[in-house]
């Protein structure tokens, strides 16, 4: 019953997105996407997400300092970083290394850079959560990573990369939207949205279940809370937030 609904529904919006199936079957609407849409869509989408995940990330990010390293130094890597709505939670003279997979965000990135001087910017890197291989082992004394996990390709190699890049004692702070409850409407409507939600949000899964993957990951502690964060006429109303140490 729920599925030939779901399959029925889906129908019906991939009919209303049509166009942009037509453009990614061409292979001009990942170019376009990438370039264009999801930093423009994303700016828009995080300035709603940050004002409901404001208190979320302030409690979330209170603890960085108490992770400095031993020279007193707090070495900080970012996944994802997109345009940088993270920095104002980041604790002063903190060494930030952003990373993105996606370069196009550099207008609202270099914004966000210019309102938080309180901040020292090493680099930024054009690669994968899979594969960090600019970054030495050990290195860093926290990563973080919000709204990234729904659409890396790998969860797992992501983590093993967290993991390796960490030093001993280091920390992982995560806010993810993930899966609703299976019984639930929340779910029904993820499930009919996944595949026009993916290709037209560069990747974006909805129906990860990302406390399983970081249960799964080898962290000596591990702390999450399952929270909601309500956007109006989005499907990613349930979150998971915490951190890991390694």
């Amino acid at each position: 019953e729920a599925g030939a609904s779901v399959l029925l529904l889906r129908a019906c919006l991939a009919l209303l997105a049509s166009p942009i199936y037509l453009l990614s079957f061409l292979g001009m609407w990942e170019p376009f996407c990438r370039k264009v849409f999801f930093p423009f869509i994303l700016d828009k989408i995080s300035v709603v997400h940050d004002k409901k995940s404001k208190k979320h990330k302030q409690e979330l990010f209170r603890n960085l300092p108490d992770f400095r390293g031993p020279s007193g130094e707090l070495k900080l890597l970012e996944i994802g970083t997109g345009s940088g709505s993270n920095f104002q939670f980041y604790p002063p003279a903190c060494k930030v290394t952003c990373t993105d997979i996606n370069p196009n965000f550099q207008q609202s990135l270099s914004r966000n850079m210019k309102k938080n001087q309180h901040l020292h910017y090493e680099r930024f890197l054009v690669a994968a959560g899979e594969d960090l291989r600019q970054v030495p082992s050990g290195s860093v004394d926290a990563v973080v990573c919000t709204l990234v996990l729904c659409s890396v390709h790998s969860v797992s190699s992501t983590l093993r990369e967290v993991l390796r890049v960490l030093r001993p004692g280091g920390a992982f702070y995560f806010l993810e939207h993930v899966a609703a409850e299976h019984s639930s409407w929340k779910y029904f409507w993820q499930q009919v949205c996944y595949p026009t939600w993916k290709l037209v949000f560069a990747g974006c899964c909805l129906t990860r279940e990302l406390w399983k993957n970081l249960e799964e990951a080898k962290f000596s502690e591990l702390k999450i809370q399952h929270i909601s964060v309500a956007l109006p006429w989005m499907p990613i109303e349930p979150h998971i937030v915490g951190y890991g140490v390694k």
